[in-house]
């Protein structure tokens, strides 16, 4: 059964998290991306639940969370240190981390940055972020894909969601991605519930605010930026890479090379799904995610 706690952080934030499984299981903490919230893992919780402890928290700016309103407050190396503030809090030394979207890049940021913590990553639909910067430089394909993420940028462009109502922009977010007639109508509401609450859209899209990728307009030739080209940290912990391939904002090319910045790589490709493939297709997922966690190699894995 899952259970919620109000988990205040040394970090300064405060975080409402989902957690399931048994206390004394091995520890996982899962990351969800924009724009959802712990509920990004309704699907694989209860596929999982048996076997390991499952922390979900909603990250900071996000759902039942507290929403700072600085864009500063949304930097990857801020929101990694609420990952171990959040297992300091619940007394966890040494866990695996996944991630989806932008709970994948904080994912990577914390492997990459070499904390022994964390013992293994899976990452779902998330770029490794050499790959992606350069990915929208040199893919005409990438760089077309990305540029919603400038819009998110722009000031005043939550105030434009509101005008164009919640259940438009449920619309815009979902329908390029999945049948919108396989979220439940409850879903829908709960995701609609979360984003107009005061603040929380402006929030959310404060975390493209933050960023530091460069995503160019079409047709206009920029450098590769010098943290790209230079040397950059390995992952050296067991890392699965799980991939929906009908995404269409994270192109499978995604994928190329991530074997020359990641030691211990494992890649399970799930076809029949695209971006959200937590919940649009749990079982493979969950399937994949079972194995790894458990020190056993994915049996679906392809080069």
């Amino acid at each position: 059964m899952t259970q919620f706690r109000r988990v205040e952080l040394s970090t300064g934030v405060t975080l409402n998290v989902a957690i399931a499984g048994p206390a004394d299981a091995p520890p996982v903490i899962l990351l969800h991306g924009f724009p959802e919230s712990h509920r990004t893992w309704r699907g694989l919780a209860p596929l999982l639940e048996d076997r390991f402890r499952l922390v979900m928290p909603d990250q900071r700016g996000f759902a039942g969370s507290d929403r700072p309103k600085e864009v500063e407050a949304y930097r990857a190396s801020v929101i990694v240190e609420d990952v171990f503030a959040l297992a300091d809090a619940l007394g966890i030394e040494s866990f695996a981390l996944v991630g989806h979207d932008w709970g994948g890049a904080v994912a990577w940021a914390a492997a990459i940055d070499g904390n022994p913590r964390v013992e293994r990553l899976a990452i779902v639909n998330s770029p490794h972020p050499v790959i992606f910067q350069k990915s929208l430089i040199e893919s005409a394909e990438q760089r077309a894909a990305s540029q919603y993420m400038n819009a998110f940028k722009t000031p005043g462009f939550a105030k434009a969601i509101e005008a164009m109502g919640y259940e438009a922009f449920f619309e815009k977010s979902f329908s390029a991605h999945v049948d919108l007639a396989l979220i439940p109508e409850a879903e829908k509401q709960q995701y609609i519930a979360e984003w107009s609450q005061p603040g929380a859209m402006e929030a959310m899209l404060n975390w493209y605010r933050a960023s530091q990728l460069i995503v160019p307009p079409p047709l206009i030739t920029v450098p590769v930026p010098e943290w790209v080209l230079a040397a950059f940290p390995k992952v050296r912990i067991p890392t699965l890479v799980i991939w929906g391939m009908r995404d269409p904002a994270l192109l499978p090319l995604q994928l190329d090379g991530m074997d020359r910045l990641v030691e211990d790589l494992t890649i399970v490709r799930v076809p029949e799904a695209g971006h959200f493939v937590p919940w649009e297709a749990p079982d493979p997922v969950a399937d994949a995610l079972g194995h790894f966690l458990a020190g056993q190699a994915a049996a679906t894995a392809r080069p």
